[in-house]
């Protein structure tokens, strides 16, 4: 059978999300390093839940928070999650979240859930993704050159605009 495989959308949560660094290149800490109600403070990322919202619709609710931590900042990262009411803002469905210990592992999710779109602002998880996600977006401030095999996207509205691009222009490859 030859049926066009869906579109699927992986999203990275830490400097993504939430805490994306500053035009400047300085990152907040505060959701790591400081106290609970510090970091439930911490604001998601300019744009970050409107834009989501759109491309979650534009999924058809197929999009999943795929994120590398340690069991403190996976608990920390659920329990911001709950508090801005990320899920209901957005669209991401509550059980569409993905934990790795360490951020190559984050191929092995895209490779069980089918990803075709991964939002990353690591460029290690993306050439681990290289062969098998067709789509992929080095999100926000780069301190290293960007090959040309991903696309550099600096906010959430260059992300949304060039997800976008990439739905009109060609189906999913198989």
């Amino acid at each position: 059978m030859n049926e066009e495989r869906q579109y699927r959308l992986g999203v990275d949560f830490g400097r993504v999300i939430q805490g994306a660094a500053l035009p400047s290149g300085d990152e907040d800490t505060v959701f790591l390093a400081g106290g609970i109600e510090d970091a439930m403070r911490t604001p998601p990322s300019p744009n970050a839940f409107e834009v989501l919202a759109r491309l979650v619709a534009l999924f058809d609710g197929r999009a999943w928070i795929i994120s590398k931590c340690g069991p403190r900042v996976e608990q920390r990262t659920r329990q911001w999650l709950d508090h801005h009411e990320f899920y209901e803002r957005t669209g991401v469905p509550r059980d569409n979240l993905r934990f790795c210990r360490r951020r190559a592992d984050k191929a092995v999710h895209c490779a069980e859930l089918g990803i075709t779109h991964m939002i990353d602002d690591r460029l290690d998880v993306h050439r681990a993704l290289r062969d098998l996600v067709p789509y992929s977006y080095l999100f926000g401030v780069q301190t290293e050159a960007v090959p040309e095999w991903v696309e550099h996207v600096p906010s959430w509205t260059e992300t949304e605009l060039a997800v976008v691009a990439s739905l009109t222009s060609r189906p999913a490859e198989r």
